[in-house]
């Protein structure tokens, strides 16, 4: 199957994801729960990461729909972002927690497979 070539954009757009994923773990990586829960700077931080990857995927399904449908969990990830911006009083901690430290590995991995498919940017 031929796929269209990535919208000009995508491929910023999907760096966003991935600068924002990697900082994620890396904000996470060590820490217990018990430690997350307690340092409200480390869950601003990572809430924040979160709210930058889901506002790139938001952009890119708008203007690249069939490279966004690629990421994995796009839906979810936008969602997310919704929820972190818009349901601030609501937020659930352990669910932010839990999906911080849950296989965004995957997600890494997805996303620099489409980077190095769209090649190095335009001069």
């Amino acid at each position: 199957m031929l796929r269209k070539s990535m919208q000009p954009r995508a491929a910023a757009l999907l760096w966003d994801l991935l600068t924002a994923t990697k900082r994620i773990q890396e904000f996470v990586a060590g820490k217990t729960w018990e430690e997350y829960a307690a340092d409200v700077l480390l869950r601003s931080g990572v809430e924040r990461q979160f709210e930058i990857a889901g506002e790139a995927m938001s952009v890119l399904r708008k203007e690249d729909p069939d490279t966004a449908a690629r990421v994995p969990e796009v839906h979810k990830i936008i969602g997310m972002r919704n929820v972190l911006i818009h349901g601030y009083a609501e937020i659930s901690n352990l669910t932010v927690w839990r999906t911080a430290t849950g296989d965004l590995q995957s997600l890494v991995e997805a996303v620099d497979a489409l980077l190095i498919e769209a090649g190095p940017p335009a001069s």
